[in-house]
């Protein structure tokens, strides 16, 4: 699946749609494909405040031995996370990623991220489940890591009060003050 593609209904492919659904250990993610520009490597720099030069300017990356700039550990770490999210839907709370770099991700290469979750607890408040992440491009693997993520348990009908994250409700309308009852006359 490359980045941004959905599936039939309009939602991305693969996503758990609703909170009856299970993680399962052993159920495989569908791959995602992302293409890896010249503008995605140097903005993802930019926005980590990783301003070191093999990330930006091709010329000194060649000096330094590279063949061009390569991305960043964070740019990579926010598309492992973006990868867990996109599948799991906006209730998902990212507990903990950890990735190790291999082959470096050059401009003009696709990296594609596979998951498969390993195993899942689950809790009162939701499932937790630890997923496996690789990601590939023609060099080699660019990534490896786990990462940790919990889909919360839907409130029961009744139980709303508080809402679900993003949701915009009404205010009530604030009440009229009463008028303090007039006291009577001693007598």
């Amino acid at each position: 699946m490359k980045a941004g593609a959905d599936d039939e209904k309009g939602g991305p492919k693969g996503r758990i749609k609703q909170a009856e659904d299970r993680m399962t250990p052993g159920d495989e993610l569908p791959p995602l494909e992302i293409p890896i520009t010249r503008t995605l490597v140097v903005a993802g720099a930019i926005a980590s405040r990783d301003y070191q030069d093999v990330h930006h300017d091709a010329e000194l990356a060649r000096e330094k031995g590279s063949p061009d700039i390569f991305m960043n550990i964070l740019t990579t770490n926010g598309l492992v996370g973006r990868y867990i999210t996109d599948h799991f839907g906006p209730r998902a709370v990212l507990r903990k990623v950890a990735i190790r770099l291999g082959a470096p991700n050059y401009p003009g290469d696709t990296m594609v991220l596979t998951g498969a979750i390993e195993n899942v607890t689950e809790s009162v408040d939701g499932d937790t489940a630890t997923v496996r992440v690789i990601g590939d491009n023609a060099t080699g693997r660019h990534v490896t890591g786990t990462v940790t993520v919990t889909l919360p348990r839907r409130k029961p009908p009744g139980r709303e009060e508080q809402g679900e994250p993003g949701e915009v409700r009404e205010l009530a309308e604030p009440r009229e003050e009463e008028e303090p009852a007039e006291r009577g006359a001693p007598g």
